[in-house]
């Protein structure tokens, strides 16, 4: 149990890389680092596949592209209805990066989502997204009178839902990231010569796609529910 213990801990700690010298030294922390690398490796991918396309004449690269931005598109069109499509990129681009960010730890890199910090912001941009989209949606009195709807005694807990949100997308997506971790510790110190390869699959793989495709659709629901 002190390992499992001692491992957690490791897993908490946000290791600092390297410090800038402003302000009396800017730590950057492991999951920053490994949050540029994922951005430098998307971006390059990205350009390579966005390369020469046709529209006369596509090749398999640009039938492949077109197929998965399609995919993302026909699946954010039903989460956030008529009035959300402006923001299927966004939400696209965060399902992409959360993805990756989960499944990293397969090269051997620690997944930026073991970090709050970084579940934490990705939460806060959701939601600062989610009230601009009501404001645009309704306008700035429509917004405010919408906290008193259906009635005014709900008002408390409308502006309360304000923080809950928040907090529900960033404890959830962090949590089980690093809920899979302590799982696995457990098997391997039950059945350590035995643990089925299925399992590390699952988590490392499965969950965290899992995890991702949760994580975009309740920001698409939420957004549709602002925007209604």
């Amino acid at each position: 149990m002190d390992a499992l213990v001692n491992g957690l801990m490791e897993e908490l700690n946000c290791e600092t890389v390297f410090t800038i010298p402003l302000f009396g030294g800017i730590p950057i922390y492991e999951s920053v680092v490994v949050t540029w690398i994922i951005m430098a490796a998307l971006a390059i991918v990205f350009f390579l596949l966005g390369r020469n396309l046709s529209v006369e004449h596509p090749g398999r690269r640009q039938i492949v592209v077109e197929t998965g931005v399609k995919f993302l598109h026909d699946f954010f069109d039903e989460t956030v209805g008529e009035k959300g499509k402006a923001y299927i990129p966004y939400l696209s681009a965060v399902a992409i990066y959360i993805g990756v960010a989960n499944l990293i730890g397969l090269l051997g890199f620690k997944p930026p989502t073991k970090d709050m910090n970084v579940t934490a912001a990705l939460a806060l941009m959701s939601i600062v997204l989610i009230q601009a989209s009501s404001v645009r949606a309704k306008g700035t009195k429509g917004w405010l009178k919408s906290f008193a709807e259906p009635m005014p005694v709900v008002l408390p807990i409308n502006i309360l839902e304000l923080f809950i949100k928040p907090l529900s997308l960033c404890m959830r997506l962090f949590g089980n990231v690093l809920g899979s971790f302590v799982i696995m510790e457990l098997l391997k110190m039950v059945v350590p010569a035995v643990v089925p390869a299925v399992f590390s699959c699952y988590f490392d793989i499965f969950d965290g796609l899992i995890q991702a495709y949760v994580f975009v659709f309740l920001t698409g629901l939420f957004i549709k529910e602002a925007t209604e």
